[in-house]
């Protein structure tokens, strides 16, 4: 076996350098993401975005009146986005992974979860931003609406999930699949909150630059955890 300097077979050395160069890769998109969060609601805070809010606020209203059939579809699209509904696909993941050993990863999914919906809470009451006039929208929504609360949550659930379940693949193809269809249902929740005139775009494109790189940080956290456990 070839031993690279101070000592590790070359293999390792390799294995580790991967490791860090991958952690390093996901870590950098995770503060873009967040640095756009960021970037946004200081627009959002000037007023700087009101006008093309206003004009994709009135473009939805008009392809609801225009084909009446949509909003029943945004309407189920956006139950995805629930709290009723991520706490349960969060549940279940959560049970799968406490059956399998990987307590752990089980404990920073829930950790994860809480402390993301948590924060959301905190931005919204320190945007305070109000949600679209009723009169445009296709029910009236309470609460406030920077970042959007279904956006951001859908994100930072469906992508950990995702991932995770991802890693359980040797398949590129399955992985690319399954990634791939929890970045579609992140996509529809929070396009379904714009058509169904609820949210404000900006407060939809904020939730999921926040979910996505709230995310990314507790991956990076659990693929170390499990690299920590992983037997040597």
């Amino acid at each position: 076996m070839t031993m690279a300097n101070g000592g590790l077979p070359s293999s390792e050395l390799a294995d580790r350098s991967r490791h860090l160069l991958r952690s390093l890769m996901f870590g950098l998109i995770s503060g873009l993401l967040l640095l756009a969060f960021g970037m946004l609601a200081g627009e959002v805070l000037e007023g700087d975005t009101r006008t093309v809010d206003m004009y994709l606020l009135s473009q939805a209203e008009s392809l609801r009146v225009s084909h009446a059939w949509v909003a029943d579809i945004m309407r189920d699209l956006s139950g995805l986005g629930s709290t009723i509904v991520l706490t349960l696909f969060t549940a279940i993941t959560v049970g799968y992974l406490m059956v399998t050993c990987a307590r752990a990863t089980a404990v920073l999914v829930v950790l994860s979860a809480l402390s993301g919906s948590v924060l959301v809470d905190v931005f919204k009451a320190w945007f305070g931003r109000v949600r679209p006039d009723p009169a445009y929208s296709e029910f009236v929504v309470s609460g406030l609406s920077f970042p959007s609360g279904h956006a951001a949550m859908s994100a930072a659930v469906f992508l950990t999930l995702g991932t995770l379940v991802a890693t359980t693949r040797q398949a590129w193809t399955e992985r690319i699949y399954i990634l791939f269809s929890a970045i579609t249902l992140t996509v529809l929740v929070g396009v379904s909150r714009v058509v169904l005139g609820v949210h404000w775009t900006t407060d939809v494109a904020a939730g999921w630059a926040f979910g996505s790189g709230w995310a990314i940080v507790w991956l990076l956290l659990a693929r170390e955890v499990a690299r920590r456990h992983k037997p040597s």
